[in-house]
């Protein structure tokens, strides 16, 4: 019998996995893959669970990567349906997780089930790069399991990340690469005091104003045909006691820089420092280094793909590099073909995650006639 991606779905999202828990998800794609020939290998990292599972010892290694765990439900009650009783009506699935991204590893499992049935003697391997951690802050997840594969020279080729890529149906769009992200905190520094009385005040708001202004105004690069143009983006600004008549003592800001590849983590680190010093600004600053931006060019993984969603839908695929981070920026340094493919997102993390069951179903089979045209 051919494993059903509804009832799959179901058996996924059940599972209260809120990141970092996996709640047994992995366990449970492991009793799939298990009898199917699939070494599965358990790698936790301090609160985080990961799966290495392959089948083969073969090159071309053909992975699918993705992430058990989900983000909060917010208030339950505001919910439609309770969020971890996954629930079928009007034709969609919903609960968390749905579509962020259980229904993409239920689909992964379901191609994979007809694959290996279907071609016994594939060439290469397939393999599954699994984590609980990337909802969460990223640390003991993919990049941990990332660095014990390239310790052992264990290399990974071709690699769909099931992120939900798509945006009405199912294939609709992919993403061939991700921008680099760049988060900085700043802390500018002054004089506190009594307003009334400002030649005794240094007032870092004014200080930081014009900083601000230059690197917001500051065309950063052109982007390219893969990307658009760097942006810098002011997330959050904190100040003050709560008292009208007090300057404050420092200003808190945070920024966030999506680059493309026409420009270096370090280039954008000098150009803000050097903004800093000719404002003569007094400050600290730290940065957390996201991720650098990758992409994948048309070839063997993209042809397959999208060849295999004209076959299952119809569509002619759009090659996207907008929105967040994955991670597939964790994966492609390796020098892997790295693409995302995935269900529709305007539910994701949002009150009533919702996937709709014919998309899920339109997955399965793209994944399957992927799987057929890089490995049968």
């Amino acid at each position: 019998m051919i494993r059903d991606v509804v009832q799959t779905t179901l058996d996924l999202v059940s599972r209260q996995s809120v990141t970092p828990e996996d709640r047994g998800c992995q366990v449970y794609m492991d009793a799939i893959l298990g009898p199917l020939g699939f070494n599965n290998e358990s790698m936790v990292f301090d609160d985080t669970t990961n799966m290495w599972s392959r089948k083969g010892t073969d090159k071309p290694v053909f992975c699918f990567a993705g992430h058990t765990d989900v983000v909060p439900t917010g208030p339950a009650e505001r919910w439609k349906y309770p969020p971890f009783e996954p629930t079928i009506a009007d034709g969609f699935i919903y609960g968390r997780g749905t579509a962020d991204m259980k229904g993409s590893l239920a689909a992964m499992l379901c191609a994979t089930e007809r694959f290996v049935k279907d071609y016994p003697n594939h060439k290469g391997s397939i393999a599954y790069l699994i984590t609980s951690d990337e909802e969460g802050p990223f640390i003991n997840g993919t990049t941990r399991v990332i660095d014990t594969l390239e310790a052992r020279n264990e290399k990974i080729d071709y690699c769909i990340v099931g992120e939900p890529s798509s945006t009405v149906n199912t294939g609709d769009v992919i993403k061939n690469g991700r921008r680099g992200s760049l988060t900085g905190d700043l802390i500018v520094k002054g004089i506190q005091g009594h307003v009334a009385y400002p030649h005794l005040v240094k007032n870092p708001i004014h200080a930081v104003a014009p900083v601000l202004a230059e690197l917001a105004s500051t065309t950063w690069d052109q982007g390219n045909a893969f990307f658009p143009p760097t942006s810098f983006q002011v997330s959050n600004i904190h100040a003050g006691t709560g008292a009208g008549n007090v300057v404050p003592g420092a200003v808190e800001v945070c920024f966030n820089f999506r680059f493309s590849t026409e420009v270096t983590d370090q280039q954008l680190i000098d150009k803000v420092i050097a903004v800093l010093a000719k404002h003569d600004t007094e400050y600290d600053i730290a940065w957390t280094f996201n991720g650098q931006p990758f992409i994948t060019e048309r070839g063997t993984l993209v042809d397959a793909v999208v060849e295999s969603i004209k076959e299952v839908t119809g569509i002619d695929t759009e090659l996207s590099t907008a929105g967040g981070t994955s991670d597939g920026r964790f994966i492609a340094p390796t020098g892997a073909q790295v693409i995302e493919l995935g269900p529709e997102n305007a539910t994701i993390h949002k009150v009533d995650e919702r996937v709709n069951i014919e998309n899920i179903k339109a997955l399965e089979n793209i994944y399957y006639a992927t799987l057929v045209r890089v490995l049968a």
